[in-house]
């Protein structure tokens, strides 16, 4: 068994000790770091043909979150995790490329628990990665994980919400640049680039190439034991599939991406941008958004 269907096992058999919500819960200190390796070149290869990167050198905007993944899993599904694994939903992701990464430089990869908040559903950790080479930060990523369970706290008075404006004074450096810009386009109304048929077994073969075999991602039946009619793709192969159509990626400054909904395999779906790329979706019949998406750039 690898290491990460390991934690898998551990994390659906502590799932029904954890209650979310609770207003006393605390995140786990650790900090688990991965030693500087090299990237090995099989495995690299194989996740760039699955998602689409052209074989361009540096590494694609996603890996290092692959990378990482099996210690962010570990930390999860820890007995100190407050949340209970099984259900949680990963709701949105944000990348930070400082700079092109070459497979051959040595990457060390650490990640923690940055933060939990209630949310109108339940309550939603932040976890973040961060990639260095020699010490300097070369990446680094956060992501929105969602537990739902019946709010303990009333909803925020929408008139004491913060302006984007004033939203972006609390954000990181790299996505702070993005709050007050003019409003993208809507999702439906952005014109269609491409589309895709996704197989039946799509799950299955991101699974043996990212290493995430979560049961909700394989065949009907698993899906079906956590109420999915079909198996899912994931979230993040859909991430990175749009990504691999974004022009010049050593000029990406931020991403942002938002998952709104499953896809359910197999199935054909659109992909759908701007003229520049920087603003994108994933759609599925009907116009039904699965996925939104934004690219800031330097200089």
């Amino acid at each position: 068994m690898t290491s990460l269907s390991a934690s898998l096992v551990r994390g659906a058999l502590l799932s029904p000790l954890k209650h979310a919500g609770r207003p006393d819960a605390a995140l786990p200190p650790d900090r688990p770091t991965r030693p500087a390796t090299p990237v090995a070149p099989g495995p690299l290869a194989a996740y760039g043909r699955i998602c689409g990167f052209t074989e361009s050198g540096a590494l694609p905007l996603t890996y290092p979150h692959v990378l990482a993944f099996p210690d962010t899993m570990r930390l999860m599904t820890g007995r100190a995790f407050p949340l209970p694994v099984l259900g949680l939903v990963h709701t949105w992701i944000e990348i930070a490329p400082h700079r092109p990464v070459e497979p051959a430089e040595p990457l060390e990869l650490t990640v923690y628990a940055q933060e939990l908040n209630p949310h109108r559903r339940g309550t939603e950790v932040t976890m973040t990665t961060e990639a260095r080479v020699a010490g300097e930060l070369v990446w680094e990523s956060r992501s929105g994980y969602l537990s739902r369970h019946a709010p303990r706290r009333p909803e925020p008075d929408p008139a004491s919400t913060p302006s984007a404006a004033e939203a972006g004074a609390n954000l990181p450096a790299a996505t702070a640049s993005t709050a007050g810009r003019p409003a993208a386009a809507s999702p439906e109304a952005l014109p269609a680039r491409a589309e895709w048929s996704l197989p039946g077994d799509l799950g299955r073969r991101y699974g043996a190439v990212s290493g995430d075999r979560n049961p909700i991602h394989l065949y009907p039946l698993t899906a079906r034991l956590f109420g999915f009619p079909r198996a899912i793709a994931h979230g993040m192969w859909t991430a990175a599939r749009c990504l691999a159509e974004t022009r010049d990626p050593a000029a990406v400054r931020t991403v942002r991406i938002d998952f709104r909904a499953p896809v359910l395999l197999p199935a054909t779906v659109t992909y759908a941008a701007d003229a520049a790329g920087d603003a994108f979706a994933l759609r599925g019949p009907g116009d039904r958004v699965h996925l939104v998406g934004a690219v800031t750039r330097k200089g």
